[in-house]
Formats: structure tokens, C-alpha cells, sequence
């Protein structure tokens, strides 16, 4: 069984119909039921938010490594 993405907040308005809502389908691809139950939005950003606390951002992995007194980038240890 495939794990449900959680959408960020950003995400979530910007999937708005131009009535302003959510369709079935987009809630369905969220993991909400129909009809849609009290404060299923709150659930899904606290959910989100829940989950960027324990995913490291990629930027951190690409910081470039200080270069050591003495070296120049690119030198071999």
C-alpha cells in the first residue's frame, strides 16, 4: 500500500477550485474522506508540519565543506 502524500499548506490553497473549494478527487488524493470532516485542513498542516520536523532540508546536504587552512578546493587528502 502507497503512503498518502501530505500537501503543504501553500499546496492545499492553491488546489482551490475558483468556487473555492476541493474537489472529491483532490481530497482523495490527500487521504480526506467525502464529504470532507471538521477541520481535515488543520489535520493536514499539523500533519505536514509534523513531518518537515523530521525531514532535513537538501540545501543542508549541499553545503559546500569548509576547506582547511593550508588547502585550496579541489586538493585530494
Amino acid at each position: 500500500m502507497s503512503e498518502t502524500r501530505i500537501p503543504s499548506p501553500t499546496e492545499i490553497e492553491a488546489r482551490r477550485t475558483p468556487a473555492g473549494g476541493w474537489t472529491k478527487a483532490q481530497l482523495a488524493q490527500w487521504g480526506v474522506p467525502w464529504p470532507p470532516p471538521k477541520g481535515w485542513r488543520q489535520k493536514l498542516v499539523r500533519e505536514w508540519k509534523e513531518q518537515q520536523a523530521y525531514t532535513p532540508e537538501l540545501s543542508e546536504f549541499r553545503k559546500p565543506m569548509p576547506v582547511p587552512d593550508g588547502m585550496v578546493q579541489g586538493d585530494l587528502f
